[in-house]
């Protein structure tokens, strides 16, 4: 089982109904389902894998880098799960899961959080109520 992160570029152009690949890219959420479709009669590239969000509309396609090693999986039987990950300037990134459900990695912010975090006290300190003084 195996996880790793790809970019999904392409966003600037148009899908073929007319669609804006960046506004759909937009409304996905950290942890959304996506699909990976293989075009191996694409013009452009044998190894070309479409990306698809949940709601069915392609936001780009993996970058020619990693699709040649995802394509290699696909052949060789593994089952491709993938998420989106983030937005990115390119477009977006998208985690991929070899036969296993990915996870998202932890932010940058989420590990200086986990860093500074004190360890709580297994035996905070007795506090006792407050007594007002009888006047």
């Amino acid at each position: 089982m195996r996880q790793f992160s790809v970019a999904v570029v392409g966003a600037n152009h148009p899908n073929a109904n007319g669609g804006n690949r960046r506004s759909e890219i937009a409304f996905c959420d950290p942890g959304e389902r996506l699909e990976l479709v293989p075009e191996p009669k694409n013009e452009h590239d044998e190894h070309a894998i479409a990306v698809f969000s949940a709601r069915n509309f392609q936001i780009g396609y993996v970058a020619s880098q990693r699709a040649v090693l995802l394509k290699k999986y696909m052949n060789d039987g593994h089952e491709l799960t993938a998420i989106f990950q983030n937005v990115a300037t390119w477009g977006a990134i998208a985690r991929v899961g070899v036969d296993c459900q990915p996870t998202l990695p932890p932010t940058r912010e989420a590990e200086i959080e986990a860093e500074h975090a004190e360890e709580p006290d297994a035996d905070p300190p007795f506090w006792p109520d407050y007594i007002p003084p009888d006047d």
